[in-house]
């Protein structure tokens, strides 16, 4: 996998991913950004929720749920000296479909979460990180 990122200006930089995708990211005004995009360290949390919910659809699916939306929310506290590294994170799944079994939605999650998502399990190894889910008809 190889990606670059190219400062433009200030704080602000565009990176492109292998699969030639764009993304915008700059800093806060407070150090120089002009908030004109994500900011690096939300780009990880990002990773984290697109990595994991990529693994609970993708088991729902297989487990044949009749998933119809799935949101996942991130809470993540940081250190607050330098480095700020993550501290804790919390993970919140909220799933929607016909007759689903919240007890495949806990396994989905967990396999997500100890097997399958190389993202948060790579965070997992600085930070702790829980979840939860609610189910909704």
């Amino acid at each position: 996998m190889n990606i670059s990122v190219n400062w433009v200006d200030g704080l602000l930089m565009v990176g492109k991913s292998d699969s030639g995708h764009t993304i915008t990211m700059d800093g806060p005004p407070e150090s120089g950004g002009e908030n004109l995009g994500v900011r690096p360290m939300e780009m990880l949390l990002l990773g984290v929720a697109g990595c994991t919910m990529i693994d609970v659809v993708t088991t729902l699916k297989k487990m044949r749920q009749d998933l119809s939306h799935c949101e996942t929310k991130i809470n993540a506290e940081r250190a607050t000296d330098h480095p700020k590294v993550f501290t804790n994170i919390h993970i919140q799944f909220t799933v929607k479909g016909k007759d689903l079994d919240s007890k495949k939605v806990d396994k989905a999650i967990t396999l997500s979460a100890e097997k399958y998502c190389s993202a948060s399990i790579m965070l997992g190894e600085m930070a702790t990180i829980t979840h939860d889910f609610e189910v909704v008809e």
